[in-house]
């Protein structure tokens, strides 16, 4: 399993969560390809080496044209989301992320969440910034995501609601309603290390823990300012994590009272704090009462935070627990140039040897729209292909 893991000691936001994946390997042009599937324009991003203190990064800028600066609501952003090409799995966590920016400004400014106005937060900038981070970090094939402590930073910031507090109301309460962990700053005049995009992106679909994993690479994303403090950087560090060291936990639930709509909602929650999978299983229970069972695998370490999610966010009165292990095989996420144009494919490797691979749902359905053909066609010749080209390497 590949592991990702923030070390926040100097905060983060949005542009260094982009320059750190960069950082790490990732192509620009890859990177840029796959936002290019979002029907949005009047933008580019920039990434140049940075160096602060004694420490070379990556650092992104994305830069607007000012004729197309715009503020947006929630509902202009995720109908954006939802047109798009993106996978599947790209527009469900882009659209929680923002839906969790959404209603945390709808907690502090206390109007309904229909009627937030994003200002900063809905900028291009900051979308790119968001569905960026998404899709960087599916290409990175990390599976499981992890993040230090966030620390608060301190004193005052202006914005387009006036001056106001570090941390900012929004991002206070995104770390509130995620139960993700903070460190304060000792120094009064810190500024702001963590701002509300930042946030929004780490506490939706990271975990607060400190996972025990090999390292691999470190990728560093450069922040605007300079801090005399401390580097102003984000490292990013990548590893795998072994079965043998870090058992996993099945957690199991049965629930007969709960409205069937809530049940996706639980699962979103679930996915995006590191479970390894979710499932749902229709069960009978006492008085003949039709019911599910909701069945979590997860990491042994994220039990306190997926178990408190359940009990969060179902009706259940309690959750029971079983240790397990289990075998699995690396997978690398891959580029490929078919005859019927780009996908990325799912390589599945065993002992370092490419043993299988699967292009892409999204990919293949949106060739099969292209060229008219029926979508089991385009699996076959894009499989075909994919296997007599990537396997043999």
């Amino acid at each position: 399993m590949k592991i990702g893991y923030f070390d926040c000691y100097s905060g983060l936001s949005g542009d260094m969560i982009l320059g750190a994946i960069l950082d790490c390997g990732l192509s620009l042009d890859l990177l840029t390809a796959e936002l290019a599937k979002l029907p949005l324009q009047g933008y580019r991003i920039l990434a140049q080496p940075a160096t602060r203190g004694i420490i070379t990064g990556t650092q992104v800028t994305v830069a607007v044209e000012d004729s197309v600066k715009q503020h947006r609501d929630l509902k202009d952003i995720l109908d954006l989301i939802e047109k798009s090409s993106l996978s599947q799995e790209t527009k469900r966590k882009s659209a929680l992320i923002f839906s969790r920016l959404a209603e945390a400004e709808s907690k502090v400014h206390r109007i309904p969440v229909d009627e937030v106005h994003f200002h900063e937060v809905g900028a291009i900038d900051a979308i790119v910034d968001i569905v960026g981070a998404v899709i960087g970090l599916e290409l990175l094939g990390i599976d499981a995501l992890f993040s230090s402590p966030l620390p608060t930073g301190s004193g005052t910031v202006k914005t387009e609601h006036g001056i106001i507090p570090i941390p900012a109301p929004a991002t206070l309460e995104l770390i509130a309603s995620s139960g993700a962990t903070v460190r304060p700053s000792a120094s009064p005049d810190m500024g702001e290390l963590v701002t509300p995009t930042g946030a929004a992106i780490t506490t939706t679909l990271a975990s607060f823990d400190s996972p025990t994993f090999s390292l691999e690479r470190i990728g560093y994303g450069v922040g605007t300012r300079e801090i005399e403090a401390i580097p102003n950087v984000l490292p990013l560090w990548l590893g795998e994590r072994t079965h043998k060291e870090h058992p996993l936990v099945l957690l199991e639930t049965n629930i007969d009272d709960m409205s069937a709509e809530l049940y996706g909602h639980v699962m979103d929650r679930l996915f995006t704090q590191g479970a390894l999978d979710v499932w749902f299983t229709p069960i009978q229970m006492k008085k003949n009462r039709p019911a599910v069972m909701l069945s979590v695998l997860s990491p042994s370490e994220a039990e306190g935070q997926m178990m408190e999610t359940i009990l969060r966010e179902t009706s259940t009165l309690g959750v029971r627990v079983q240790r397990m292990e289990r075998h699995e095989c690396e997978r690398d996420m891959i580029p490929f140039d078919s005859s019927l144009g780009r996908v990325m494919v799912k390589v599945k490797r065993f002992h370092g040897k490419r043993i299988g691979l699967s292009p892409e749902f999204e990919d293949c359905r949106r060739l099969a729209q292209e060229h008219g053909l029926p979508l089991q066609d385009v699996y076959r010749i894009v499989t075909a292909e994919a296997c007599a080209q990537l396997l043999k390497k």
